[in-house]
Formats: structure tokens, sequence, C-alpha cells
């Protein structure tokens, strides 16, 4: 028995050497084969990809992206409506000149009254003493002013939230590529071992179409998130406005939130969107107050100097100056619809902070529990991932020592994959949380 065993022991100890070796050969062939150059001219020269981190992200949208721009367009708007308001009331300096030529001279008596040819200059000033409705009219447009420069805070308040977003989806697609990259580089050993074996008359076809069913998925997969991973940094860079590509440069942290505490009188305080709706409603009520304009006189003094050809009626030079009092007594009832409309606008802008003032709250306190519920589950997915990391390195140890089939080995491998994808979401779901928590009370951008 003793002789016997001892060449049996010593074939089967060829027949594994020579299956190793064949197994690391076909396994660098077939990476080999992976990392050759692509064939087209497309997939070659590749669509062009810029790196950005999260500041110049941030910044590059601030400057770049129209709707900022439009927000900043829109402040200078709202200034040069503030000048063209405050002209009402300061005075106004303005100069005419003419000539007439007729075809004679008039005259009565043998007087010439008429000369053939007659010119005239003059400079008129008019200055307002008491203008109401000018004066409401410059401090309305301050208020808008001001609600210009609230509106584009929280218009960069929007496009900083969607490109933060966007980056993070990014960083999630590089981590859902690297984990299907791993996927399929362990389908494929597995692979190369299955097919090894059955080459060499130790495994069977079921166990080899299994395995490369699990590695053409895989490959797929591979492919799909590629796919993902260059539609977001499309949309990076619409957001941008780039012409190419925008990938992320940096994974980064985000600060830190206030204290649960502070945190909603932080948000009422320093988000943009409340600060826009309380300029709304600062507008909305000035309207209101300065409704007794459109029943209040007003006054303006007149000063005219004046040259021009002299006649037997008319000197040659001369000024006058005038001093002109309106008082609206009847206006066919405007004044009163200004009134109304004004009141409905002002119920309006106060509906709207009140509402938002309530939303702000609850974000707040939502966005609290959501990261500590992401969190929890960022914890339970990494270790439910190196529970399956580990279960399928012990069914691939099993199956290569012949105690089992490839079922559990692809069985495995599909739940570590799965883990794997598990733990990327779940570290974006909590990154997105804290960015949540972060835009709930004013803390971002």
């Amino acid at each position: 028995m003793a002789a016997s065993s001892g060449p049996k022991i010593g074939s089967t100890l060829v027949w594994a050497t020579l299956l190793v070796l064949a197994s690391t050969v076909a396994h660098a062939q077939s990476s080999a084969t992976s990392q050759a150059p692509p064939t087209s001219a497309f997939e070659a020269a590749g669509p062009k990809t810029l790196r950005v981190t999260w500041q110049q992200a941030l910044d590059r949208a601030a400057a770049r992206n129209p709707s900022a721009y439009v927000a900043e367009q829109e402040i200078a708007r709202a200034d040069a409506l503030v000048r063209e308001a405050r002209a009402g009331w300061l005075p106004i300096l303005s100069g005419n000149g003419s000539y007439v030529r007729l075809d004679s001279a008039r005259s009565f008596a043998g007087t010439v009254t008429t000369p053939i040819a007659q010119w005239n200059g003059n400079l008129q000033l008019t200055v307002p003493i008491v203008s109401p409705s000018a004066w409401a009219n410059d401090w309305h447009a301050q208020d808008n002013r001001d609600l210009a420069t609230a509106s584009a805070a929280d218009v960069r308040r929007q496009l900083s939230t969607a490109v933060g977003r966007v980056y993070l989806t990014v960083l999630l697609q590089h981590q859902q590529l690297d984990v299907a990259t791993r996927a399929r580089d362990t389908a494929r050993s597995h692979y190369d071992y299955a097919h090894t074996r059955l080459g060499l008359g130790l495994g069977n076809g079921v166990d080899d179409a299994r395995a490369e069913q699990e590695l053409r998925t895989d490959e797929a997969q591979l492919k799909d998130a590629e796919t993902a991973l260059v539609r977001v940094q499309s949309a990076l860079a619409t957001l941008l406005s780039e012409e190419d590509l925008v990938d992320v440069a940096d994974a980064f942290d985000l600060a830190t939130a206030p204290a649960p505490d502070t945190a909603l009188d932080t948000a009422r305080r320093r988000r943009a969107d409340v600060r826009a709706l309380e300029a709304r409603r600062t507008a909305s009520a000035h309207l209101r107050r300065d409704e007794w304009v459109y029943y209040a006189p007003s006054l303006l003094a007149q000063a005219q100097a004046f040259k021009e050809t002299e006649t037997a009626l008319q000197p040659g030079s001369g000024w006058q100056i005038a001093v002109v009092l309106s008082i609206p007594f009847y206006d066919g009832g405007m004044r009163y619809g200004v009134r109304r409309e004004r009141e409905a606008v002002d119920k309006e802008a106060l509906a709207q902070l009140e509402a938002t003032l309530r939303q702000v709250s609850v974000e707040v306190r939502t966005a609290f529990r959501v990261v500590a519920n992401a969190d929890e589950s960022l914890r339970a997915a990494r270790q439910a991932a190196a529970a399956a990391t580990s279960a399928a390195a012990l069914a691939d140890k099993s199956y290569r020592g012949g105690a089992s089939t490839n079922i559990e080995v692809v069985d495995a491998q599909r739940r570590a994959h799965d883990s794997a994808s598990a733990v990327a979401l779940a570290e974006d779901a909590a990154r997105q949380a804290r960015l949540d928590l972060l835009v709930a009370t004013g803390a971002f951008p």
C-alpha cells in the first residue's frame, strides 16, 4: 500500500503544479488582452477631461455659469434703475436753440415786427423742491437693488448645491467603477482557473460556463459603470460651462455643520433663500408705507434765461422764474387701486417668508436625523462588505481545494461585489446627507 501511494501522490502534485502554471499563464494573457490599447480612433483619443478640485468647481460655476452671470447682471440693472429713479428729484438743466427764416419780413406801420431771419437760444433749469413721488421711486429702487443682491446670493446657493451634488456623484461613480473593475478581475481569475481545469481534464463544462457567464456579466457592468461616470462628468461640465468633460481631482472633507441647538437660528440668519424673501417682504412693506405720496402735493421751480433776435416787440435777452404747485385732488381712483395691489403683494410676501421659515425648521431637524441614519447605514454596510469579502475568499479557497463547486464561489463573489457597491452607495449617501445638512443650516456655500 505504501509503495503504491507514492507514485499516486507524485502524480497529483504534478497535475496540481501544471494546473497552477497554466492558470497563471492564462490569467496573464487575459490581463494583457484587457490592457491592450483600444482599436478605434475615438477610443484611442478619448474625450478630453478637465480635473478640478472641490473649491475650483464652486469657483468656476460662480464665475462661468449663465445663471450666476445673469444674477450678477440683474444687480447691475438694479443699480442703473436706482440712478434713473434718483434723477427724478435732482435738478435738470437743458438748453434749446432754433433758427427760423421767413419768405419776407413782417412789418406794421413801417416798423419791422418779425425779421426775415430769427434765432433763439435759452437755458432752462428745473428744480424739484417737493417731489414725494420721485423720492419714493428712489427708495423703492434701492429696495429692489437689495432684493436683486439677495436673489443673486440665492442663485449662487442653488448653483453651488447642484455642483456639490454632482461632484459627490462623480466621486461615487469612481468608486463604483473601482468596484466593478475588481469584480471583473476576480471573475476573470476564477474563469481562468475553471477553464484551465477543464482543459486539463480535471473540471467540468458546467463550472467553466458558469464562470464565463459571471465574467461576461461583470464586464458588462464595468462598461455600464464607465458610461455612468462619463454622464456625470458631462453634467458637471454643463454646470461649470466647460467644453470638455470635468472630473474630480480630490476627495475632501465637508465643513462642520453648526451645533444642533444653534443650527435653526443660524439657518434663519444665514440662508440665502430666507434673506431673499426677507428682502422681498421689506420692499413690499415699504411700498405700502409710501402710499401717502399719491396724496401729497409737489412743488418745483423753473428758471429760464434766453437770448434771441431782438424785435420791436421782443427784447434781445432776458430771464424768467416760475414756481409750480401741483395738488392731486382726484386721479380717477388709481391710487386706491395701487393701495389694494400693494396690500396683496405684501401679504403674499409675508406668507411666503413664514412658510419658508417653517420649511427651514423641518429641513434642519430632518437633516440631522438623516446624517445620523446615514452614518449607521455606512457602518453596517462596511461590516457586511468585510464579511462578504471573507466569505468569497473562503469559498474560492474551498473550490480550489476541491471541497465545493463553483456555485458557491460565484454566489460569494456576487455578494461581495454587491456589498462593495453598497458601501460606495452608503458613503455617497453619508456625504450627500452632510451636504444637505450644510445647505439646510446655511453653512454652504
